[in-house]
């Protein structure tokens, strides 16, 4: 039986359907929710989930197709010039042979900007249908495309709709994007990153492997609907991030074709070792938003570090998961792959219950206007785990938890009829704590993975395509791929 469990605010009233003029018959809704300071009489509305739908296809006029059929070939290039198209249908179709050229480096992408370019687009059709025929793809530092009031919808295996690489700089604004295919991500990066900012509209995946937003670079998307029916919502590898601002994120994770991980999740964050992202601090940031969880835990944090950032948001696990779990699983060293995660949370309700196994640790920041209620490793003693709770915030146990240490007033727990066991030691009702954060401390793997490491394989359902051979351009990270089927990124 399934437990649904919501996270939400303290006092929240509803309003929706809010009609906003503009291109593409773009409409806005929003829930609204009442923050109260309990230190302040005062009353601050901050609306969450706000979102502005995408342009449908008959809504852009379109005065000219361009159209590119040949493998590894694009319909559209700017190199280290400045372009722009408007009221153009693309439609790609061909194949790359090469993984490691469309996924890196843009070949076979039906619009793709380089070399210092910068690309305007808006009110543009993309239709790609081929293997790895990414939409629109952005490579290299100085290389910027901004896209507007557009569709996009990619048919094949490993096409994500937007895509960067290399340091390059991708602006979209009130897009609509579909992909189909496998290992297909809607707002896609790879080697070298880049910063991504997506403002508005929709983005739905329905491949395995396809997450909404696959990030090894920095992605900040704002007032969009995000939605993923087979896959993870969102996935952070390495040093990088994806923070969310008032967005709709709704996550089905149900298929596999990966053994690396037991659980299925709406938002993972790992490091992969396959060289394709810098070890680092993970980070996700959800603010002003609502996730919708259908099945599985809704956070999972394997062989990195990660900050994990929650303020003034809805969470509904309708999935027979947990709130969070940090464990080892397929990828990095036995023994030093779990999870080491910083949880930060203010202005929120959290519910649910937290796991963090024997190799994971975990620091959970309780701050400001923050209620906890669920509990953490009822299994017994596991990974070393800090609770902090500072200026004002609860925990009210449901069931009996075990932790390593503790920080909080004398009122900051509520046993609610449960037992606390910190560092093996019975808590006692009413007590205050200090104690000390964990030390995180992120796996290494020197560049190439050995020993007992994972052979790279991207998270649930990544195509099994050897990398080709040969170097990366000079001013690309350089580093060994391991043997096998590493990842192309979903």
């Amino acid at each position: 039986m399934r437990n649904k469990i919501v996270t939400k605010l303290l006092t929240c009233t509803l309003s929706a359907g809010l009609i906003l003029s503009g291109c593409g018959n773009t409409s806005v809704s929003s829930t609204t929710t009442e923050v109260t300071d309990s230190a302040n009489t005062s009353e601050s509305t901050t609306a969450i989930g706000q979102t502005v739908s995408g342009p449908a296809r008959e809504d852009i006029t379109v005065n000219e197709t361009i159209e590119n059929n040949e493998d590894g070939e694009h319909a559209i290039e700017a190199s280290g010039e400045d372009a722009s198209y408007s009221n153009v249908e693309v439609i790609k179709t061909g194949d790359s042979d090469e993984g490691d050229e469309a996924d890196f480096y843009g070949d076979n992408a039906a619009i793709f900007a380089t070399d210092g370019a910068t690309l305007d687009l808006s009110e543009i059709v993309v239709d790609t249908n081929g293997t790895h025929a990414n939409g629109v793809f952005s490579y290299g530092e100085g290389t910027t495309v901004n896209i507007s009031d557009s569709y996009i919808t990619t048919a094949g295996n490993c096409s994500g709709g937007l895509m960067t690489t290399g340091g390059g700089t991708m602006n979209a604004t009130n897009l609509t994007i579909e992909t189909s295919g496998n290992s297909s991500a809607a707002i896609r990066s790879d080697r070298g990153g880049g910063t991504v900012t997506v403002t508005g509209g929709d983005y739905t995946t329905s491949g395995t492997g396809s997450p909404v937003i696959y990030s090894t670079a920095d992605i900040t998307v704002s007032n969009a609907t995000l939605t993923s029916t087979a896959s993870q919502g969102v996935v952070v590898e390495g040093d990088n991030s994806a923070t969310l601002n008032s967005v709709v994120l709704n996550a089905d994770n149900n298929t596999k074709n990966s053994d690396k991980s037991d659980y299925y999740q709406a938002v993972m964050i790992y490091q992969s070792m396959s060289g394709d992202a810098d070890e680092g601090t993970a980070s996700f940031s959800l603010k002003d938003s609502i996730l919708n969880n259908a099945n599985g835990d809704v956070f999972f944090i394997t062989n990195t570090v990660a900050d994990i950032n929650i303020e003034n948001s809805e969470i509904t696990n309708n999935g027979d998961g947990i709130l969070l779990r940090a464990a080892a699983a397929g990828w990095g060293n036995e023994g030093s792959n779990g999870g080491q995660v910083n949880v930060n949370v203010k202005n929120q309700n959290l519910e649910g219950d937290m796991s963090i196994d024997d190799v994971s640790a975990m620091n959970l920041y309780l701050g400001e206007n923050a209620t906890y209620s669920g509990a953490i490793n009822t299994d017994g003693d596991a990974g070393d785990v800090y609770v902090q709770l500072t200026n004002g915030a609860t925990w009210t146990l449901t069931g009996d938890s075990y932790i390593t240490s503790l920080s909080c007033d004398s009122d900051s727990i509520n046993l609610n009829g449960y037992k606390l066991y910190v560092n093996g030691e019975e808590y006692t009702d009413g007590a205050e704590s200090t104690g000390e954060a964990i030390t995180l401390e992120k796996a290494t793997s020197n560049g190439a993975p050995d020993g007992d490491m994972s052979d790279g394989e991207a998270p649930e359902g990544a195509p099994n395509g050897e990398k080709p051979e040969g170097n990366p351009p000079s001013d690309m990270p350089s580093g060994e791929k391991p043997e096998g089927n590493p990842p192309s990124k979903n």
